[in-house]
C-alpha cells in the first residue's frame, strides 16, 4: 500500500497558527498509533520555538485512508494566545491538504545538495514488515529539511520517494516565499476562516 501524503500548513496566519499546527501534528501521530498506521513527519524550513509553518505528514498502513479523510480540510483550534496575553482572538486555523507525490515529476534538486542515509525500515505490517536496511533518509543540506521513505522494499524506490517528498517541501517553501496568499499548496489564513472547519479542538 503506497503512502498518503498530507501537507499541513498555517498559511499566512500568525504565530498562534504555528502552535496549532504543532498540536495537530501530535494529534495525528496519536491517532495513527491507535489505528495501526505508520507516520513520518517532515517539518518545513527553519521552525522556531513556536513550531513550523508547514509539515508534510506521510501516512502508511491499514488506517492511513481513515486518518487522512478525518483531517483533510480546515481545522480550527480554540485557545487563548500564550504569546500575546490579553489578545482577544481565540480561534486559530490550520489547513490540511492531500498531495499526490506519486504523479509529481522527478525533482530537479542538485545531487550535491542532498545527503542520503540508509536505515532499517519499520512501520505497520507485523510479519510482513520490511526489516531490511532499505529505508532512506534524504537531507537537503542548504535548508536542513530531512525526509524519510520506508514504504518500498527497494532502496532505490525509497530514494525516489524521499526526493519527491523533499521536492514537495521545497516547492511549498518557494511558493510561500513568493506569494503566500496565492500559493498552490497553501491557503491563506483568511480563506481558512471563511471555510467550515472539519475538526475543532480546544487546547
Amino acid at each position: 500500500m503506497s503512502a498518503i501524503d498530507l501537507l499541513v500548513t498555517s498559511g499566512s496566519g500568525p504565530v498562534e497558527c504555528r502552535i496549532a499546527l504543532m498540536a495537530l501534528v501530535r494529534i495525528i501521530e496519536e491517532e495513527c498509533g491507535r489505528r495501526d498506521c505508520a507516520v513520518e513527519v517532515t517539518f518545513g524550513h527553519a521552525p522556531d520555538r513556536h513550531g513550523a509553518k508547514s509539515a508534510l505528514v506521510s501516512l502508511e498502513g491499514q488506517g492511513a485512508t481513515a486518518v487522512a479523510n478525518a483531517y483533510c480540510g480546515s481545522v480550527k483550534f480554540i485557545f487563548k494566545s500564550p504569546v500575546r496575553p490579553g489578545h482577544k482572538r481565540q480561534n486559530w486555523f490550520v489547513a490540511v491538504k492531500r498531495v499526490d507525490l506519486a504523479e509529481a515529476a522527478e525533482p530537479s534538486i542538485a545531487d550535491g545538495d542532498v545527503r542520503f542515509e540508509t536505515l532499517r525500515a519499520g512501520g505497520p505490517g507485523g510479519q510482513h514488515q520490511n526489516t531490511t536496511d532499505s529505508a532512506v533518509r534524504a537531507i537537503h543540506l542548504p535548508t536542513g529539511i530531512a525526509v524519510v521513505a520506508r514504504s518500498e522494499r527497494s532502496q532505490h524506490r525509497n530514494k525516489q520517494i524521499a526526493l519527491r517528498r523533499l521536492a514537495a517541501m521545497l516547492r511549498a517553501l518557494a511558493e510561500r516565499e513568493v506569494e503566500a496568499s496565492k500559493a498552490g499548496l497553501f491557503m491563506a489564513n483568511k480563506e481558512l476562516e471563511r471555510g467550515n472547519a472539519i475538526r475543532v479542538f480546544r487546547l
